[in-house]
Parts: C-alpha cells; structure tokens; sequence
C-alpha cells in the first residue's frame, strides 16, 4: 500500500530528506511541490554554507546532527574535515571545556586543544589571539543542494513525483482537515500536508489560517578572494565574536552573528531566483570583518569577492518547529531546520507520521510547546531576535530571556513585595529565591559557572520547609479540565483513574510510547483535573472523543504548594470542606519535596487571597515563601524525576524508578539495563548544571539530568542515567564538570527522611 496522500510544500534540502524518509518508510504517494526551480530553490538551503555541528547541549538537536552527519556521508554530499570552536576568554575556554562535556555525553568524540594544536589544525589562524579550542573530528560541511537532489532522487525512484516552479496559493481544508492545496494552475488533494516551505513558513500558515512562530531574519555571509586556504580545514567558529569560517578550495566563506538584528518582511523578499540572498549591508558587517581579520591576519590582504545577507528562520527558542498543528489536523509542520539538523529531523518527522509516534524525543522541538501567548507575532519577534544573537555566543541554562512578564501568576505583587527574584519558566515569572529572607549565618562557596542565578538564600528557603513550612508557586504548571468518562482517561493513563481521588500516572499515546507524567484528580463523577504540560494538553485534545471536552485552565486558576512538618496543622486550621478560609479551593495530598503537605489550587481571582490567607495563618508556624531553587534542590533529594529533564518518552518507567505508576501485571520480564540513579557529589563547591558525562572505570557510563546543592543532605546531588549494575548504592562514580571530574556515590532514595518519619 502507498500510504495516504503526501503533499509536501518546499523541495529544500529538508522537504526533499522527509520525501526521502517517508518514501523509504513505504509511504509513497508523495508529491513535493516547490515554487522555485528544481533543486537550486532559491531558498536558505541555496545559499546554506552547510556547516554540520553535532555537539550541543541538547541530546535531541546532537542526535539529529549526528544521523544528517551519517547519511549525507553515506550519499557522498558530506566533507568530513571537523570543527574547530576557539575561545578567547577563560570564559569561554572553560565553556568549551563543557562544550567537550557534552559530547562525552552524547557519543561524539572530541578535544580540547591548546592554541599551537589548534594553529597546526588551522594554519591560517593567530594562535597568540586564542586561548584554546575544541575540535570535533565527525563535524563537517554538507553540499546542501546535492544532498537534497540525492534524497529527491532516492525518493522519485519510489513512487515519489517532484514539481518546481509551482507555487502553492492555497491549503484546502474540510472543517478541521486539511483536504490538500491549490496553485495557480492545479489543485493537490491530500491527506497531509507538511510545510517544508523554510522562512516562508508563516505565510504558508496564514494561507491555512494557522500561526507558524518563527520569524524570517538576514544572515550576513561573505567569501573572500584567495587567502591560502585549502579543502581540507576544519569548520572554526569563534563564539566570542559570533563568527563561523570554512574553506572554499583557497577561498574561505564566513558568517556573522555579530551584526545588529535584521528581521526580514516577506513582502520586501525580492521576485527573483535568489529572493534568499538579500542586498549585503556594508555597515553592519564591519565589526566583523575587524573581528575575523584579528583572528586571521591574512584576511586584511584580500577583498570580498560575494557577499549577501542571507534569510533563514528563527524561533522564540532556537530549537525547530516540528509536528501537527492544533488548528488544522492533517497540517504538519517542519520549519527552521538548519542543513545541521535536516536529514535527522526529516526521519523523526516521518517516524513520528507512519509510526504515530517519533523514534526519538522531541518535546523540545515539539511545535506546540508554545502557549498560544508565545505564537503572538510580537512575541516572536522579540524572542527570536534574542535566539538568533545568542547562536553562537555562551547560552547558560539559566539566562534570562528577552520578553519578561508575559505570564504573571496572581501572587505576583505579594511576591514582589518580599523581595521575589524572578526567574522566566515558559512565559511565566516565578521566584527564584525571596531578598528579604535571611542567607544563613555560614554561606559555602561556589564556582563561577553553578553561581550563576543563585542566592545562599535557597539554602534557608529549603531549611525552612524540612523544618517548619513553607508555601510555593506552583501556577507555571499547566492545568487541564476534563469532563466525560472516566473511561477516557483511564485509557490514556498507565493508572485506573476511575476511583475517587488523587493519582499520579504516565500519560500514554495510543499510537504507542509514554507522553507524560501527569496528577490527575477525580472531581466528580465525570469531571477531572490534569495537572502536566503543555504538550499533554495538546494529547488530550487530540485524542478526546465525541462526549469529551478538554479545556486548559490554566490561565484562570492558580496554585500554591505548601510544605512541611507543621504544614499539615496549618492547612486543617483553615480547611472547612470544600474552602481555605473564604477561598473555594482543590486540595490535592500530593508532595514533590518529600515534606507532607498539599496542593492547593483556585481561580485567579482568588489568588491574593489564597497567598494572604495561608500567609497569615501561617505566621505562627513560622512559614516562608520559597523559590524554584530551594524546590529543585528538595525535589532532587526526595529522588522526585521531573518530566522533560529527567526522563521523557524514550525511557522505561521501570529503569526511571516509576514502577509505582504501572498497572499491576505490567512489570517487563527482564531487568533493564540502566537505571535513573541518585548521586552524593564530595563537595568541593562545584554543582553541576546538567548533561554532565559520568565516568567508572575511566570510560563514559551515563549523563547528569539534573542537580543541585542538597541543603539537608549536605552536599551537590544529582539524578543520573547509569546502567543497571553501576545503579548499586555505594557505588563511585565520577561526574566531568568541566576541565575536572568530581567524585560521587550513588545513594539510596530518598536522600532525605521526613522530618515527621524522624519524629515518629
């Protein structure tokens, strides 16, 4: 059987890998359709310079890397010379050193280089400008036009039908579905449409009335006349100055960064055969040019021989666009993909189609992890912006965004008023840890790169909840209404959520894999609350039957945590049935920090008084307000797994540690081989931050998902993937942080006992 029928909008060089993909998956009624000429579009793949980076801090963006690297080296559209990323601060040296970090973790070999080996690697550069630099020998540079010419030629010989110069006018829809789409000449039935269709993406979604975030912006690039290169060098990218080289034969192509932001408007891209390859701006390119010429002096001696300000696409994130849209089923999406991540994305795009469900996790690039707040074309904009000046430059996992208070929480002026510093999780603004606090009386010390973003304070914050009570915003968490049949969620769960009550359960996909780690909370007899993630919302909404409605309330409602060994006396001082005071109030028994307690949820417009309520009732028992730091550093502790961090569809709850979320008679029948273990780190003053390798017995066994410091435990922990026979407790590990490894030993959980076990 064919399969159904495929239109895909863009012969680049990634609609022409997902022709390749889905053909070679047996779907092979495949019609691509490109507005440009066949197979120099014109678009970015046209002008791409085709770097292939494989290591980052995201496993989901190395593996992609990693399978474009592979099968464009299998096509013969793949040079594989490395890449050599210099540093010119201690800065940036030590970022490479966790940049080496990273790849350890993930399977790419590399090294860390000294600045002679980096000049006999690139003989052209001035060693006495670097201090060092990592060189990945598996990088390279793709030929962009041929590879996608080779997968269009793999998949015409499938079945698959490839027509240029034929511009889509119109996508067709019937209700919801999307029917197929128009040209000027031609209509194309179909029973899925992908957009494939590059920085034109946002106008193929405004011809099928659906929002595509991303935002068209210019990429300044230019090849020099001969400067005494050769084809053999290496990719070098100098992050410090937002420049990236490589060699064309004597001549060598480099890109900026570094320039000021030039966010494009379609309307102004030219009607020609190159519309992505804009008039070069002179002006904003000179920092640049004095930048690489420092770096490689002989490029003051030679002359530009092109230069264009190229158009790519960026997101709010920097991370792709792929998936369904929930606006128009049977409307995918493949949009801001680099020629880095094209042949990778294109086979998890197609898995995900044929399959239901992607081989790979890609929550991360998922293109409804937005909020419908972040599609907003302003928010886009500003965000994308921020993402595209940070591409090469250092992205801690904790540095603050470009758009702040989009999401406000109702606590937020209480907040503010304590002293809050906020911190940005998915549009919303919560506490980090609160000023008027007091650091304790002995502050341990912390390197440079784990200080960042962190406050003593936590450590005060967190000592409070193991020892009296403390409240928490847990308002960033997404809140699902459910109403129909128990049924139905019983259905998607690895839980019967059919009895009354408060379970916590695995949120699967019926076309198969774990989506999610979600509470779910019986109401009344047809109605629920799902506390989770956005990407769950989107499942239910998807899956959710005639009779069944699914409603994010997220947005109306708010909640508190509140924690701790007096917790339990404060909450049955306030309780009256179903209300906290004068507030109608959910209270959910749950607890991620390990200290009993409860959830506490309400509308909006009760916020303040919830806050205040708790607030002043709990001032005897000696509450506090904490932030996220002191949360993750208890949550940890307690051995609680975060979804997306810890672990994600790919894993198996049992290796996770979740048996308890199975059903009985699930239990596989085989011990699996890795385990997600708990880790006592000596304390030297160093936390790592996550994606760390571990190493036993000199060799890389597993990575770091998360960490913290352990205020009650006394010392760095973290949560680690290990296999089954290291995941023993009081077996020693080692963690590479950077230029250094630290000790650990893996340890029973919870790391911590209660404070009320210990009474007891």
């Amino acid at each position: 059987m064919p399969g159904p029928k495929v239109v895909v909008i863009g012969a680049g060089i990634v609609g022409c890998a997902l022709a390749d993909e889905l053909t070679g998956q047996g779907w092979t009624d495949v019609t691509v359709l490109e507005q440009g000429p066949l197979f120099s579009t014109g678009g970015s793949s046209s002008h791409s310079a085709g770097l292939i980076v494989q290591t980052s801090p995201s496993r989901t963006l190395s593996r992609l890397a990693r399978y474009t690297a592979d099968k464009y080296a299998e096509l013969g559209c793949f040079s594989p010379v490395g890449s050599l990323e210099v540093a010119a601060t201690p800065e940036r040296l030590a970022e490479l050193h966790r940049r080496f970090g990273f790849g350890q973790s993930w399977g790419i070999g590399s090294a860390v280089l000294d600045p002679a080996a980096c000049k006999e690697l690139f003989p052209l550069l001035d060693p006495a400008r670097i201090l060092g630099g990592l060189h990945v020998p598996s990088d390279g540079v793709a030929a962009p036009v041929r590879a996608a010419e080779a997968q269009a030629a793999r998949a015409a010989s499938r079945g698959a039908r490839f027509i240029g110069n034929e511009r889509v006018v119109a996508v067709l829809r019937q209700g919801d579905q999307v029917s197929g789409v128009r040209s000027a000449d031609a209509a194309y039935p179909a029973d899925v449409v992908i957009s494939c269709a590059g920085f034109w993406g946002p106008a193929v979604g405004e011809l099928a009335g659906v929002a595509v975030p991303m935002l068209p912006m210019a990429h300044q690039f230019v090849r020099t006349t001969a400067v005494g290169a050769s084809a053999g060098l290496p990719v070098l990218r100098h992050p410090d100055r937002g420049l990236y080289l490589r060699a064309y034969g004597e001549h060598l192509g480099v890109g900026a960064y570094l320039h000021e932001p030039l966010p494009v408007d379609l309307a102004d891209v030219p009607e020609d055969n190159r519309p992505a390859m804009l008039p070069f701006t002179s002006g904003t390119f000179k920092q640049s040019w004095s930048a690489v010429a420092e770096l490689i002096p002989s490029l003051s001696r030679t002359a530009l021989e092109e230069a264009f300000n190229g158009v790519l696409a960026v997101t709010a994130d920097g991370f792709p666009l792929l998936g369904e849209s929930r606006e128009l089923r049977g409307l995918w999406i493949a949009g801001a993909v680099s020629v880095t991540h094209s042949a990778g994305a294109a086979k998890a795009l197609a898995e995900w189609l044929v399959d239901g469900y992607p081989g790979i996790d890609l929550h991360e690039c998922d293109l409804n992890r937005f909020d419908p707040g972040r599609f907003a074309p302003a928010y886009v904009r500003r965000a994308a912006t921020r993402a595209y000046t940070s591409t090469l430059g250092i992205v801690h996992p904790q540095d603050p965004p470009a758009v702040r208070n989009l999401r406000l929480s109702p606590f937020h002026p209480r907040q503010a008023e304590l002293g809050a510093v906020f911190g940005e999780v998915d549009g919303w603004e919560l506490p980090l840890w609160y000023a008027t606090n007091p650091p304790p009386e002995e502050i341990r010390s912390r390197d440079d790169w784990s200080a960042r973003h962190w406050s003593p304070i936590a450590e005060t914050e967190a000592r409070q909840t193991r020892k009296r009570v403390a409240v928490y915003d847990l308002t960033g968490q997404t809140r699902i209404e459910v109403t129909g049949p128990a049924s139905f969620l019983t259905g998607l769960t690895s839980s019967d959520v059919s009895q009354d009550g408060v379970t916590r359960t695995l949120l699967l996909d019926p076309a198969g894999g774990i989506r999610g780690d979600v509470t779910v909370a019986r109401l009344a007899e047809d109605r629920f609350l799902v506390i989770g993630g956005p990407l769950d919302l989107d499942l239910l909404r998807r899956r959710a039957p005639a009779g069944v409605t699914v409603r994010d309330v997220t947005g109306g409602t708010c909640g508190l945590g509140v924690w701790g060994p007096r917790a339990p006396d404060l909450l049955r001082s306030l309780r009256s049935g179903g209300y906290l005071g004068m507030v109608p109030v959910t209270v959910l028994p749950l607890s991620a920090v390990g200290e009993p307690g409860a959830e506490i949820y309400t509308e909006a417009q009760y916020g303040l008084r919830l806050w205040d309520t708790i607030g002043e009732a709990g001032r005897e028992a000696g509450l506090v307000a904490a932030g996220r730091l002191a949360y993750e550093s208890l949550r940890i502790e307690n051995g609680r797994r975060a979804w997306g961090v810890d672990l994600t569809g790919e894993d198996d709850p049992y290796q996770a540690g979740l048996e308890a979320l199975v059903r009985p008679g699930a239990r596989p029948a085989t011990l699996p081989d890795r385990r997600l273990a708990s880790l006592r780190i000596e304390d030297t003053g160093e936390v790592p931050l996550g994606g760390e390798p571990v190493y036993a017995g000199g060799f890389v066994v597993g990575h770091v998902t998360s960490a913290a410091y352990g205020w009650t435990a006394g010392a760095p922990i973290a949560l680690a993937w290990l296999p089954a026979a290291l995941s023993v407790p009081g077996t020693q590990v080692e963690i590479g942080y950077f230029d250094r490894r630290l000790l650990a030993t893996v340890a029973a959980e919870p790391l911590v006992e209660p404070m009320e076990n210990k009474r007891g």
